[in-house]
């Protein structure tokens, strides 16, 4: 039997051919398919120790290896479009959000003139008491409303713009505070606020963003409520 005297002789006779370039340039050196594992294969037969060769199950791990990592490479890139289709999907459902009031985990909301703060707070026991404090952008306290009783679950309130005296306040950025009586103790709890959604944003770093009137961007996905 006549010795293979070249690598496409080899690979011709295991009934493979080494692929090549449509335009007679080759395949892409930067991509390692079969034939440039076959290759490899090839030169490690031939540089190996005749008075110790490698044992069949050693070719069989590797191809095996081998098969798992071109296997984790294209489930990578089926991952990669999926996530781009999703992202696309979400930044033409967001694009839609353009004019519309979200509900977001913020404390600090925007009072226009001859307007109201709302929002939402997530009790999760029931409380005998539950206070709304508001202070403005100096950080002093300018109204406390109680809101009474209430069981656990979602709890709307509304602020109009008053302070404890009767008077209406400019228009500006006010932090919002929610307490709730919890047995002995006054628990602080995170308020969610309505905000009006400006414009859109998509970016690879921080995904897609929405820009609220006053308060600036958020991430998408805190957004809790849609209205």
């Amino acid at each position: 039997m006549n010795p293979i005297a070249t690598q496409d002789e080899l690979f011709k006779s295991l009934g493979l051919a080494r692929p090549r370039d449509k335009t007679g340039g080759g395949s892409d050196p930067s991509e390692l398919g079969m034939g440039t594992f076959l290759k490899l294969m090839v030169t490690q037969l031939n540089n190996q120790d005749p008075f110790k060769p490698m044992d069949n199950s050693t070719f069989l791990g590797q191809i095996a290896q081998f098969g798992s990592v071109t296997g984790l490479d294209k489930l990578n890139n089926k991952i990669s479009d999926l996530s781009a289709s999703l992202t696309s999907g979400q930044a033409l459902q967001a694009g839609s959000l353009v004019g519309r009031e979200v509900l977001v985990p913020v404390d600090t909301g925007v009072l226009q003139a001859g307007g109201t703060l709302r929002g939402q707070v997530d009790l999760p026991e029931s409380s005998s008491r539950v206070d709304l404090r508001v202070y403005d952008p100096a950080g002093q306290l300018v109204r406390e409303l109680p809101l009474g009783a209430a069981s656990a679950g979602p709890l709307r309130f509304s602020w109009d713009g008053l302070d404890d005296k009767g008077n209406y306040l400019p228009p500006g950025r006010y932090r919002i505070e929610v307490a709730a009586q919890q047995g002995d103790q006054s628990v602080l709890l995170q308020p969610q606020l309505f905000a009006t959604v400006e414009s859109v944003s998509l970016s690879g770093a921080d995904g897609l963003t929405l820009n609220l009137a006053g308060l600036g961007p958020v991430s998408f996905n805190s957004v809790k409520q849609i209205f």
